[in-house]
């Protein structure tokens, strides 16, 4: 398994639950379309204790970002993103091996930062964006072979 393989995965459960207009493989520097957009990129790559002598395991940690724009009226924002990010951490949490790919999503944070939700807004290209960035930390055995 590589990182390309997880990202295609977390990528998977984005484009199947049919919330998005759009969803990238990559962190935005343009500001999306209208309508819910979804991003996902790898955020943090970090090696764990538990490796054994010959391979790494490792923590592959993705933020997924629901973006959208402000629209009237503002009380129907955060139920749309609210419906998408309960569908995506319910797909996360019930396929936390992403199909076998890996050890786990890290649901309770047993390896640092757990699966997680943060909302906010953004100022991107002069427009202000409702965002709510969701945390998938990936635990993935043997992701790397040492060798001498």
């Amino acid at each position: 398994m590589d990182i390309m393989g997880l990202l295609d995965a977390v990528v998977s459960h984005a484009l199947a639950s049919g919330h998005f207009e759009r969803v990238n493989q990559h962190e935005p520097e343009n500001a999306p379309g209208h309508g819910l957009t979804c991003s996902v990129w790898a955020n943090q790559i970090t090696p764990l204790r538990s490796s054994g002598l010959n391979s790494v395991t490792t923590r592959v940690s993705f933020t997924v970002r629901l973006q959208t724009l402000m629209f009237d009226p503002p009380d129907a924002i955060d139920p749309t993103m609210v419906a998408a990010v309960d569908d995506l951490c319910g797909a996360y949490v019930g396929d936390f091996t992403l199909g076998g790919l890996l050890r786990e999503i890290d649901i309770l944070g047993a390896h640092g930062q757990p699966l997680d939700v943060r909302a906010g807004y953004l100022q991107q290209d002069g427009t202000k964006y409702r965002v709510m960035d969701i945390a998938v930390p990936c635990i993935v055995n043997d992701l790397w072979e040492e060798t001498p």
